[in-house]
């Protein structure tokens, strides 16, 4: 009971709409026709509204009659949520998931993992966030994200419990009219460091971290899309993993730099990880999907072609 209105009202609403008539109605409830005619007038009175005009041959909603039985499906499908929640607290299901990833990850095993944990757990709230490089990790700091799929540079914080899902090659590149594909042999330090070079930096760092630099002559991005619109546009060379890439290679847009000093080229892989709060253990939900990517990853070559 809602006051004067009970859900049994509002169902018997939805269901003589979506049958037709109040005998249809009676006969999808297991109800007598006259029960489904009393629950209608019960809540007609209580209301104090006509829901239905009844003058024809068959009843007819009346304009308010069709705005309340909008909101009658509003209540019920909140209903049916507020009774999907409680029952997956019972068997340990967290009320929601709230999943945040950085840029490099690989789409398609997480779209993947994504669809399978919707089909698991259809009812379960899932909010996600696509983050900037370094966001996922922040959202994995203040609580707001559960289970982050990220880099964890320069190595994992201690305060979080990290899982190595897979490894991404980096490369090197420019456009094909760059001055360093145009010197047109392995590329030495001076060489880059006379160039600009386009770094990822963490979003809100005070000293605008970036990794990987070589030399002074650096544009800061923190968004990975706006990056590689620079990239193609020829205004530096950068490196990124090549998944990111290989369709712009294959199609020769851009070219892969030869830098045989392993100084620079040191860090030529990136480890994407599945972390969450050390003092905030996953749910089953959050466990299932991080056992669901850690199978996807480990089985799915390091990507190299086009997601």
């Amino acid at each position: 009971m809602i006051g004067s209105l009970t859900l049994d009202q509002l169902r018997v609403l939805v269901a003589v709409a979506d049958a037709g008539s109040f005998s249809a109605a009676g006969r999808k409830l297991g109800r007598v026709q006259s029960a489904v005619s009393q629950a209608v007038q019960t809540l007609e009175d209580a209301q104090g509204v006509q829901v239905f005009d009844r003058s024809g041959h068959k009843p007819r909603f009346t304009p308010v009659g069709a705005s309340l039985l909008e909101q009658a499906r509003h209540v019920l499908s909140s209903v049916g949520r507020f009774e999907a929640v409680a029952a997956g607290a019972r068997i340990g299901l967290e009320p929601a998931l709230n999943v945040a990833i950085d840029p490099f990850v690989p789409t398609a095993p997480l779209i993947d993992s994504l669809h399978a944990l919707r089909g698991a757990f259809p009812d379960l709230p899932v909010n996600f966030w696509t983050e900037g490089i370094g966001g996922a990790e922040r959202r994995l700091g203040d609580g707001s994200a559960s289970l982050g799929v990220c880099l964890l540079v320069p190595a994992p914080p201690p305060s979080l419990t990290a899982y190595g899902l897979m490894d991404l090659r980096l490369v090197a590149v420019a456009t094909p009219g760059h001055p360093l594909v145009q010197l047109g042999r392995p590329l030495h330090r001076v060489d880059l460091e006379a160039q600009t070079q386009l770094v990822l930096s963490y979003p809100n760092d005070q000293d605008g971290t970036a990794f990987g630099i070589v030399g002074s002559r650096l544009w800061r991005f923190v968004d990975l899309g706006r990056r590689l619109d620079f990239l193609l546009a020829g205004l530096g060379w950068c490196k990124v993993p090549h998944h990111l890439v290989a369709p712009h290679i294959a199609a020769g847009r851009l070219v892969e730099l030869v830098i045989p000093d392993e100084s620079i080229m040191q860090s030529a892989s990136l480890r994407i990880y599945a972390a969450h709060g050390r003092d905030r253990p996953l749910g089953r939900a959050g466990g299932w999907l991080l056992a669901d990517l850690r199978t996807r990853l480990r089985t799915a070559p390091t990507p190299t072609q086009p997601d």
